[in-house]
């Protein structure tokens, strides 16, 4: 019986309704008039050029929208997301971004954000596979090996979970730092400073880690002890 319904339920679906979406183009009606009515001739300024200052390297969580928490309009932040805020050296898509953003924008500050209670992180911890995404987290999993001594301190699931959420940004800051854009930005003085931040869903409140790089010497401070 359960199944009959299903199946009716299916089949009464409209295709082209599905397509079609109607009340997100509302929206982004609704945003756009309310945008050009604060801010005049906002888009077609916008429609010039795109000159910020800031990189965001952050999750792909829709709970953690990168403008909204820090304030910022579009064209005032370029943003790159992926599952677990990751910075992996063989990723393409990722890196082309942050080339882009630090060799043709010349963004000043490259910002890694993460978030408590990820599900990228928790899942890296867990003993089931999950399917293909458990080789994109193989850096996580690889992160909550190396510090299983500190990480056997935490006796509560949240509280271990949001270390290791830190301790991943932290390691992400460090692939930023020393990939060979931004060390090549160092090396010809281009001024480019590496946050680490981690926000939370709880509060909509940004933590700054501290692993705030803006030189090789910064760099070398830092994670001196560190992986």
């Amino acid at each position: 019986m359960n199944i009959r319904l299903g199946f009716a339920s299916t089949q009464s679906t409209n295709p082209d309704n599905m397509k079609k979406l109607p009340e997100l183009f509302a929206n982004n009606r609704d945003w756009a008039c309310s945008v050009e009515k604060n801010h005049p001739d906002f888009f077609k300024t916008l429609a010039k050029q795109q000159n910020p200052e800031y990189l965001w390297i952050g999750c792909s969580d829709s709970r953690v929208p990168a403008n909204e928490i820090v304030g910022l309009v579009s064209g005032e932040l370029f943003v790159h997301r992926n599952v677990g805020n990751l910075v992996v050296h063989g990723d393409m898509n990722c890196l082309s971004v942050i080339q882009y953003a630090v060799d043709v924008l010349k963004v000043k500050h490259i910002i890694v954000c993460g978030h408590y209670g990820c599900g990228g992180v928790t899942a890296s911890m867990e003993k089931k596979t999950h399917g293909l995404i458990d080789n994109w987290l193989r850096d996580i999993k690889d992160i909550y090996s190396y510090h299983q001594d500190e990480l056997k301190k935490y006796k509560d699931r949240i509280s271990l979970v949001n270390r290791l959420c830190e301790l991943n940004v932290i390691r992400q800051v460090y692939n930023v730092c020393h990939t060979t854009i931004v060390q090549d930005a160092w090396a010809r003085k281009q001024e480019l400073a590496v946050h680490g931040w981690i926000y939370g869903i709880e509060d909509g409140l940004l933590r700054d880690l501290k692993v705030c790089a803006a030189g090789k010497e910064d760099y070398r401070r830092i994670f001196k002890n560190s992986f």
